[in-house]
């Protein structure tokens, strides 16, 4: 009997089991919609309170609810009970948009996500935030917070904070005594401009730190602000107005760099040293205008490099940045180096100038000029003697000083002469004569319009025997850069000392060398060809657009004064034989002439119907306003006939 007691009772238990969850389901479910507040709509774990106008939070929220929807409501301080803040279950909470001029109290005490964002908030108090010791994310985005308003120490109340999201609001400095735990700290569009060497002392794990839309300025950052924070992956600094990177940046595990929109114009060598975990780096529209010579030495991590819209100067200076792109790997992305300036230059990509082509600009010239002792003129000149009706045109002997290195070493100057012959459109004959020994010429030339993009440079090595070099196949009407590169023995030299570069002009593919008028200056006279040219075109097409526009008019004035000679019809709508009706009964209207003379002519050749009318004036021939000044003919009186007959007034 036992055993078939104890057989029952295991079949009943294993047919209650499985209805066993479904039954508590159930139950929770009608549990919470029992207790669901009348103003809200719940569903699951969560309750939608938003939108409703309501003016304070509902009561009667039970446990099991985990998130609250209260935003875009007209909820003020005084609108938060006591009971709200024993509600255990709830971790996010939804309050945005709504009338709130202080951090509330009496919130749920284990809400862990915090939407404070689009309120009034102003204050801050350490009392608010320590009721909320599971807080790990608050967001108080669009409020009015100032510095003052925040008390010291306030946000360090919340044990848990992780995230903290300030931005655009009224702080000008970095609250003082953050979370020891914060990892991510959101500051930009603030009015922040000076940064205490404390305000990170604590925050030893923050990961991201946003500063952008700041009055932060060189001053303003005190150096070995940042230089503790040795878990910072990304610092942003965009939107301020430094001139120059803070020094002391932190290096171990920092990964993104914005400074874009600021004022940056220079970048000292060892400002971004040590950052060996770089991956991303913006210094997109500042006042760059060159780089130091190894600026970007140990950024081996470096993916991404972005320096858009800055002034790039193209000179010499930029020599060591067209090798270093030129040497970069396929994995590096390198964007916005673009020459600004010289204006020739303008718009071109960096990386395709060719060291040759990019010159100093004429103050660095200058400078460099003055550092060299003056050297002696006398130099013989060498000029090529032709048949004066068939002289192309040749620039001048230009005198070029360079550096050579003697065997002992030393490097002295030395006289180099250059001379350009423009032989026709296509050919430039380049003649040089050098007072030291030169073992070969490296000869370079590219065209440098419309960009340099579209011409490749090219160059040819001749002997040091050589006095010249004839530049085959070249376009017309172009404008060529040229460098002649004395060679040692080794083949080596240096592109700022050993170089001497011009530019020349090639004339039209028309050009005819007996114009003994345009052989002087040459490359002056085929510019200002080049530049009236447009402006002949111009004139030609403006002058025969001028006299299409006369002609029309004349053909248009002619027809219209045809038109007005032609003979003058009265009609007004009438019929045909309305003609010889005016004035009966028929037609009480009066046909008005003003006229001296006038003809009644029929209409489409037809006779007029025979009958009488009269012709009475108006107004006398002689200009007077009484009918009696002229009186009536005998004639006035007239028949309609098969001819129509003439009167005159």
């Amino acid at each position: 009997l036992s055993a078939l007691i104890w057989r029952l009772n295991s079949d009943w238990t294993s047919l209650v089991r499985p209805w066993i969850p479904i039954l508590l389901g159930l139950h929770l479910q009608f549990s919470q919609a029992s207790n669901c507040p009348e103003e809200c709509r719940c569903d699951r774990t969560f309750v939608y309170c938003n939108e409703r106008s309501l003016t304070s939070v509902p009561l009667g929220i039970s446990e099991g609810y985990k998130t609250l929807y209260l935003h875009n409501n007209l909820i003020n301080n005084a609108g938060f009970p006591l009971e709200l803040h024993h509600v255990a279950s709830v971790e996010t909470l939804y309050l945005y948009g709504n009338q709130l001029d202080e951090f509330p109290v009496n919130l749920p005490k284990n809400v862990k996500v915090l939407h404070l964002q689009e309120n009034n908030i102003q204050t801050i108090t350490r009392a608010a935030l320590a009721q909320l010791l599971q807080l790990e994310e608050l967001h108080l985005d669009d409020n009015s917070i100032s510095t003052v308003g925040v008390e010291e120490g306030a946000f360090r109340e919340a044990l848990s904070l992780k995230m903290l999201f300030l931005t655009k609001n009224h702080l000008s400095s970095v609250p003082i005594g953050l979370p020891d735990d914060l990892k991510e700290l959101r500051l930009d569009e603030n009015r922040i401009a000076v940064i205490a060497e404390e305000a990170f002392q604590n925050v030893t794990r923050l990961e991201r730190l946003l500063l952008d839309g700041n009055l932060l300025t060189d001053e303003g950052i005190t150096p070995g602000t940042f230089q503790a924070l040795g878990t910072l992956r990304d610092l942003s600094l965009a939107r301020n107005s430094l001139t120059y990177p803070p020094p002391f940046l932190p290096g171990e595990m920092l990964v993104k760099l914005n400074f874009q929109e600021n004022q940056i114009s220079k970048i000292p060598v060892k400002a971004l040293a040590g950052l060996h975990r770089l991956e991303k780096l913006d210094l997109s529209s500042n006042q760059l205008q060159m780089l130091g010579r190894g600026v970007f030495d140990g950024l081996g991590s470096l993916r991404q490099l972005t320096v858009r819209n800055n002034p790039w100067l193209c000179d010499c200076g930029m020599h060591w940045v067209v090798s270093w792109l030129k040497s970069l790997p396929a994995s590096l992305n390198v964007r916005g180096f673009m020459c600004h300036k010289p204006e020739k230059f303008r718009g071109m990509v960096i990386r395709e100038l060719s060291a040759d082509l990019v010159h100093c600009s004429e103050a660095a010239s200058t400078a460099d000029t003055a550092l060299i002792p003056s050297i002696s003129t006398d130099f013989p000149l060498v000029t090529r003697h032709v048949s004066s009706s068939k002289r192309p045109l040749t620039t001048l002997p230009t005198l070029y000083t360079i550096y050579t290195t003697r065997e002992d070493g030393l490097r002295t100057k030395q006289p180099l002469q250059v001379t350009f012959t423009i032989l026709n459109g296509s050919d430039i004959h380049v003649r040089w004569l050098a007072s030291f020994p030169v073992t070969a010429y490296k000869v370079t030339w590219a065209r440098m319009e419309p960009s340099l993009t579209g011409d490749t440079v090219r160059e040819r090595i001749v002997g040091g025997d050589h006095r010249g070099i004839r530049l085959t196949n070249l376009e017309p009407k172009s404008t060529y850069r040229i460098c002649i590169i004395p060679l040692d023995a080794f083949n080596n030299y240096r592109p700022k000392d050993d170089t001497v570069c011009t530019e020349a002009m090639t004339t039209a593919a028309f050009f005819s060398p007996d114009n003994n008028n345009r052989r002087r200056s040459g490359l002056e006279q085929a510019t200002q060809s080049e530049s009236g040219s447009p402006l002949l075109l111009a004139g030609l097409i403006g002058g025969a657009v001028i006299v299409v526009l006369v002609v029309l008019l004349s053909i248009f004035c002619w027809h219209m004064h045809k038109k007005s000679r032609s003979e003058w019809k009265y009609n007004r709508g009438r019929r045909k034989d309305d003609y010889c009706e005016a004035g009966t009964k028929k037609d009480n209207s009066l046909l008005e002439m003003t006229e001296t003379g006038f003809q009644i002519v029929s209409l489409n050749n037809e006779q007029l119907i025979k009958g009488n009318f009269r012709i009475q004036p108006i107004y006398s021939p002689n200009g007077g306003l009484s009918f009696r000044d002229s009186p009536t003919m005998n004639n006035s009186t007239m028949y309609c006939k098969n001819n129509v007959q003439d009167h005159d007034s």
